[in-house]
């Protein structure tokens, strides 16, 4: 996991078996729960998979980027945008953004 004061960078939240070696999906709520209630919200960049959005409240927005690939730039411009006026909203906002592995798109 990266930090920043408002950032905050993971591999992908997941259950069952991948929750092995993945952030266990129910670990990561509580975490942002716990550290940021109600003022984070979650990006997916995972094209290859999702999972439900209301271990997040339902804040996740999904941003389809393949594996390995750089981002079409009308992705790259929804997404800043997106952030943008989320972090604008409140100054405890954060983002929690993720894909498969935390660390290639």
């Amino acid at each position: 996991v990266f930090s920043t004061d408002r950032i905050i960078a993971m591999s992908f939240p997941s259950s069952g078996k991948q929750s092995f070696y993945r952030n266990p999906i129910k670990e990561v709520a509580r975490f942002l729960d716990t550290k940021h209630p109600g003022h984070y919200k979650v990006y997916n960049l995972c094209s290859e998979q999702g999972y439900d959005p209301k271990y997040f409240h339902y804040r996740v927005e999904r941003i389809f980027i393949d594996d390995h690939n750089v981002p079409a730039l009308q992705d790259m411009l929804k997404f800043t945008a997106s952030v943008r006026e989320w972090m604008s909203q409140d100054e405890k906002n954060v983002i929690a953004i993720h894909c498969k592995g935390g660390k290639g798109r």
